[in-house]
């Protein structure tokens, strides 16, 4: 039985919930096991629920979040609804300083801040704080979500926080990986860019691109979207399959600074 495709829980920079809206992309019908190193907001995922699913991410809290909703969903819901109840700039803040200790409670804060910032960023200050400000929207929570609907396409999924090239290099023949890392690019250092060079340097953009030569070298296939710049083009020179995106914009932080942008996809192993 095919599952619905599901709408994610989070609004998370980059997600790529459009490439299926557009049609520009469809996963492959064959594949042993799904692999997605950098989770994210987890449209891929989401929108087609693979039952043998390994997800990771170089976020801990994000991780935490994923197991909660799979794990502990009763008392998550509970508290994503106090928060939802109690929602206003002063809470926002207080909450946004809050350091709880349980798992559960810093799942709900995660999920609360995540819709509550400005733009769903996530970025943490030099301490390990988030610190992004409260944003425009009041609704924490929406008509169409679907909590139990989440958690039930995360059963039987192993969720673990580690750095991608350990979740890539596990990946045997006929697995699939998708990967989305953070747009980082050579030689060019202003706006999103800037900000993914503290988390996802040009020498992480090697490190990948070696990581998954190797993954299709033992028989597995994978998709990656990345920048379409001229210097993520070289990297993956006779690499796979090269194809251009087409897709709006959504960084900017006023919708009239929004619009066409393109990105990068790379194909390999098929």
């Amino acid at each position: 039985m095919t599952r619905q495709p599901l709408k994610p829980f989070l609004k998370w920079a980059g997600g790529k919930r459009w490439l299926f809206e557009t049609g520009q992309f469809s996963l492959p019908k064959l594949h042993r096991r799904y692999i997605e190193p950098f989770l994210g907001g987890g449209a891929v995922f989401f929108e087609n629920q693979p039952r043998n699913a390994m997800l990771s991410d170089a976020n801990w809290r994000l991780i935490e979040l994923y197991t909660v909703i799979r794990d502990e969903l009763e008392e998550f819901e509970l508290l994503v609804r106090q928060h939802a109840s109690a929602h206003s700039k002063q809470y926002y803040y207080e909450m946004r300083s809050e350091d709880f200790k349980n798992p559960i409670r810093r799942a709900a804060q995660f999920f609360y801040l995540n819709r509550t910032c400005w733009n769903g960023l996530y970025r943490e200050n030099l301490l390990g704080k988030f610190n992004v400000p409260i944003g425009t929207k009041q609704n924490v929570i929406f008509e169409t979500d679907d909590f139990f609907a989440w958690s039930q396409a995360l059963q039987g999924t192993t969720l673990l926080h580690r750095d991608f090239e350990e979740a890539i290099d596990e990946a045997e023949e006929e697995d699939f990986i998708f990967v989305d890392p953070p747009y980082t690019v050579r030689h060019n250092m202003n706006g999103f860019v800037k900000y993914n060079q503290n988390i996802f340097a040009w020498d992480d953009q090697i490190r990948l691109r070696d990581a998954l030569v190797r993954a299709s070298s033992r028989g597995a296939i994978f998709a990656m979207t990345n920048a379409d710049h001229d210097s993520i083009r070289e990297l993956y020179s006779g690499i796979g399959k090269q194809r251009q995106l087409s897709r709006n914009s959504v960084i900017a932080g006023r919708a009239a600074h929004r619009g066409q942008s393109t990105e990068l996809l790379v194909v390999g192993g098929l």
